[in-house]
């Protein structure tokens, strides 16, 4: 997967979380898990655009774990929703399928940054399952 693909999925998976959000029902709890499944979705995509503008392999790395956290914690709040019972389980499992490969990308994009010699390094997504 190139960079243009992965930004367009990370910035599909905010979109997706704002609609989702917009559907929540009007209470204290959903409201709370709410917030906090917007803001981590949403920061999936920014933080995804600041890996593609670092300005070391290393910094790159960082900014991909940054990415590779926000989108954990998105599944962690799209599981709450799902467990409270605030948002049907049929909903949910497409929205947690996207982000559970949006981690697995992020995850096999630090490794091969990590092994890569320092001069070799490129800004580059991996497929996880084509680097297996």
């Amino acid at each position: 997967m190139n960079e243009e693909e992965f930004k367009r999925r990370t910035k599909a998976l905010g979109l997706r979380v704002i609609r989702l959000v917009e559907d929540l029902p009007r209470n204290r709890t959903a409201d709370v898990i709410g917030r906090q499944v917007l803001r981590s979705a949403t920061s999936v995509g920014a933080n995804y655009r600041a890996a593609c503008r670092a300005k070391s392999p290393a910094d790159m790395a960082y900014k991909m774990s940054i990415v590779e956290e926000e989108a954990d914690e998105t599944l962690y709040w799209l599981e709450l929703l799902d467990e409270a019972d605030l948002v049907p389980s049929s909903q949910l499992a497409p929205l947690m399928r996207e982000t559970n490969e949006l981690v697995a990308m992020a995850v096999a994009s630090i490794k091969t940054l990590r092994r890569q010699p320092a001069g070799n390094r490129q800004s580059k997504i991996v497929n996880p399952k084509s680097s297996m």
